[in-house]
């Protein structure tokens, strides 16, 4: 029998193998370690406790009081360890694995489920969890361990994180039908000076550039309404309380109109996001390398 724990917990395999076989000789063979090797380890323990663990019986042993007392609550400690071994294993295998994938609000109609199909008609047996939340939010996952990938943006440089940027998307003014600059091909960020501005909330990557946008122009930071959701914000500017600043086709199927922005920043950059801390499991590289491959096509628009 081999270290089934990975060696983590010798002592008490030891142990529990003394108890199992009440032979330090058949102990030792069952591990495969040296026999000196499991009564040596025992005399340890024992003068570590502070009480004998085995007494000699015969050509055997017998286990103590204490020492099955030790060996019953080794041998659910070995359990447990075991099983969670086996949880990891199966977590980083290549045919069934698991993966964490975390993305914004806005990819969750369309892009993500398109992508998540591809992948698993690939890769049936790899289960992926999803966390969708702010940009913020996701990639402060990626950092913390709790998420393998995250689709974002912005995604900042620091030498934490790796990125590979995948599509661009055209930040455009959203106005009621009826504004006065509907009818305007291209519109400048101080135009909207006079109106209400309408944005996500705090922590979202829309926010965050929107907020840049505002800086660039020399115009407060001041918002009439802040939402998690953009369909929400596209549907505050479709009731006439004010405008926005969202990627080209987010307002979709809402009574508003879309006009370009005249300035260079104007673009949300969506971005794969991983640790660069972390080795990669050939699961988590699978689906990143499918992201990499067919997030241009998808992610391109917001719609």
């Amino acid at each position: 029998m081999t270290y089934e724990s990975s060696g983590l917990a010798p002592v008490l395999e030891q142990l529990v193998a003394l108890a199992d076989t009440g032979s330090v000789t058949a102990a030792a063979a069952r591990l495969g370690v040296p026999q000196p090797t499991v009564s040596r380890t025992i005399a340890r323990l024992a003068r570590e406790l502070g009480t004998d663990l085995v007494v000699r019986e015969g050509r055997g042993v017998r286990l103590t009081r204490q020492g099955a007392v030790l060996a019953e609550h080794g041998r659910a400690a070995l359990r447990e360890l075991r099983a969670g071994l086996d949880a990891v294993r199966s977590d980083a295998d290549p045919a069934s694995g698991h993966v964490v994938l975390g993305f914004l609000h806005s990819m969750g109609p369309r892009a993500v489920p398109e992508l998540l199909r591809r992948f698993r008609s690939a890769h049936p047996g790899v289960s992926v969890g999803l966390v969708q939340d702010a940009a913020e939010v996701v990639l402060d996952g990626v950092l913390a361990g709790r998420v393998d990938l995250a689709l974002a943006s912005p995604v900042p440089a620091r030498p934490d994180l790796r990125s590979r940027a995948l599509a661009r998307q055209p930040l455009v003014a959203v106005l009621p039908r009826r504004h006065r600059l509907a009818a305007r091909g291209r519109v400048a960020v101080t135009d909207l000076v006079t109106d209400p501005m309408i944005t996500m909330r705090a922590g979202y990557g829309v926010r965050t550039l929107t907020d840049d946008l505002l800086r660039a122009a020399g115009l407060p930071l001041v918002y009439a309404f802040e939402s998690d959701e953009m369909t929400t914000v596209a549907g505050l500017v479709s009731a006439g309380l004010g405008v926005s600043v969202l990627p080209r086709g987010a307002a979709a199927g809402t009574a508003t109109i879309e006009v370009a922005l005249r300035a260079p920043a104007a673009v949300r950059v969506i971005s794969l996001a991983w640790s660069a801390r972390r080795t990669l499991t050939p699961p988590v590289a699978a689906l990143r390398q499918h992201l990499i491959r067919h997030g241009p096509e998808l992610l391109g628009s917001a719609r």
